[in-house]
């Protein structure tokens, strides 16, 4: 069986769209992002650090493999950043991790 990998995915959003991005990370992004099918479960979590002209959140997607992971980040990956930086270019800084699970209880 294959092992599950986590996609984070953490982004700085400015102050002056902050609620509207929140908002649409909810209920469109996110959702868009877990319809793919290639994902089991996410997090969306608000990093506990000042941050000047802005706040940072993570985004952990649990794939359910590296295959799973690979295919999402070739043929749906791209049109869904593409949404993201239309929408907010400029108003953000991103930056993507991938986690192997060693152990969790």
């Amino acid at each position: 069986m294959s092992q599950p990998v986590i996609y984070n995915v953490t982004v700085s959003i400015d102050y002056e769209v902050h609620g509207d991005w929140l908002a649409w990370m909810k209920d469109i992004h996110i959702p868009d992002v877990m319809k793919t099918g290639f994902f089991t479960e996410f997090k969306f979590s608000r990093i506990l650090a000042e941050e000047e002209g802005g706040m940072t959140y993570s985004i952990m997607y649990t794939a359910k493999s590296m295959a799973a992971l690979n295919e999402y980040q070739a043929f749906h990956s791209p049109a869904l950043q593409k949404e993201h930086n239309d929408k907010y270019g400029g108003k953000f800084a991103a930056f993507r991790t991938l986690l192997e699970i060693v152990d969790h209880g």
